[in-house]
């Protein structure tokens, strides 16, 4: 079977010809599949559309292809220019590539998708490119995916803010959370009020009159504008990020009392961090004897770490009015406690508390923790595009391996 019954097969364009195919030069790394039009056929004006006249030939290019058993392949091809009388003289629209590119539509694709499994560099390397066309590829892909993917019957959203940078250089994250539908909808750059505006002027009023749960985190910029946006859906405030406060209190009060032991000639809270801040269920039997020793210490730490524990038993409740009572109940005991930190934190929660009782009307089908794991896969993005020093070239990044993006179908996926 020849190399032009396997192109017509796979990829046939109607007014074109696979005219013949050869090898690109004596050393037989590559092949040459050269195009000519069919005879009669008229070329199609970039830029209307319509068919025209044949005005003249430009010289030939190359247009790299999808490689085969190893070898690369390029189309040849000299391109028309149209006789257009809408446009002027204008090069014809070609099927298997757009623009300006030397790559084909289809490398381009075959490109984009494996680079969702290894780097950019990794990808370019393999296929005998250079970072840049996959760079292309993957921006490509992106802005077809966009364009194409669907945003209704969208019920729940998850926002949430990543360091992309040292010096504090934040990107808004905005995930769809819904049960059996988790993906990434839109990325702003910066944490403000008028990022996360931005946002909702893209979505619509009409999208975000559909949503019934919004979960975030206790930013004062986000909190400000989704009651101001959002107000019709239900806000919020997860065990997830509850317990991230608890952690931070637990981690500035331990750090606090070790300094002060140790300047006694005491280490009994040396290497204990994780051991108060990992679930129990987590702990292997050496750290869960380790802690059991160190509750028994009256220290301010070990105070901080069962009033955590304590907090936990909140999530269990069912009864509204048993969570009210609890919840007011464990605040006046974190209020009357000398310990700063959980003053703090008793405050933050009591200012938050109709978002926190929100989860329980959600009855925890709407969790942050999935927004979490997102952005875990996002970190991973990030360092896996180590050296990106455009913010765009990662927000494409992103898209691409977390957005769930729709693609057109084609012969050449794995």
């Amino acid at each position: 079977m020849r190399l032009q019954v396997i192109l017509n097969a796979l990829e046939r364009h109607g007014s074109f010809v696979y005219e013949s195919a050869a090898w690109a030069d004596s050393s037989k790394e590559g092949l040459l599949v050269r195009v000519r039009p069919r005879r009669r056929s008229r070329p199609i004006c970039s830029g209307c559309g319509n068919r025209g006249g044949t005005y003249d030939h430009l010289p030939e290019r190359r247009f790299q292809h999808v490689p085969l058993w190893g070898l690369a392949v390029w189309l040849v091809y000299a391109a028309r220019r149209v006789a257009c009388p809408a446009c002027g003289v204008k090069v014809e629209r070609l099927p298997w590539a757009s623009g300006k590119e030397r790559t084909t539509s289809s490398f381009q694709w075959f490109l984009a998708r494996w680079a969702k499994r290894l780097s950019w560099r990794e990808t370019a390397e393999i296929f005998g490119t250079s970072w840049h066309t996959v760079f292309r590829a993957v921006k490509m892909a992106v802005c077809w995916g966009i364009r194409h993917r669907d945003l209704e019957r969208i019920e729940a959203i998850g926002i949430d803010e990543v360091a992309y940078r040292k010096g504090h250089q934040y990107f808004t994250l905005v995930y769809q959370i819904d049960r059996g539908s988790r993906r990434l909808l839109w990325v702003g750059q910066d944490r403000t009020k008028e990022t996360l505006g931005r946002f909702f002027r893209f979505f619509g009023r009409r999208r975000t009159e559909r949503l019934k749960y919004i979960c975030s985190d206790m930013w004062k910029a986000y909190l400000s504008v989704i009651a101001r946006e959002a107000n019709g859906a239900l806000h919020i405030l997860d065990r997830f990020h509850i317990m991230q406060l608890f952690n931070k209190a637990i981690d500035k009060v331990r750090a606090q009392e070790a300094r002060e032991l140790k300047r006694k000639g005491f280490e009994v809270l040396k290497r204990t961090r994780w051991l108060l801040l990992k679930r129990r269920g987590n702990l292997k039997r050496k750290e869960v004897l380790r802690l059991n020793e160190l509750l028994t210490h009256n220290l301010r730490t070990v105070k901080c770490y069962l009033m955590k524990e304590d907090f936990q038993r909140l999530w269990d409740y069912k009864a509204p009015w048993r969570i009210g009572s609890f919840f007011q109940e464990w605040l006046d005991r974190a209020l009357s406690t000398r310990i700063e930190p959980m003053r703090n934190l008793a405050r933050t929660l009591e200012r938050h508390a109709e978002q926190i009782f929100n989860w329980f009307e959600a009855k925890g089908e709407i969790s942050a923790g999935a927004v979490e794991g997102m952005n875990l896969k996002v970190k991973l993005t990030t360092r896996r595009s180590y050296g990106f020093r455009d913010p765009n070239t990662l927000k494409y990044a992103l898209y691409h391996n977390l957005g769930n993006l729709p693609e057109p179908p084609s012969t050449h996926k794995f």
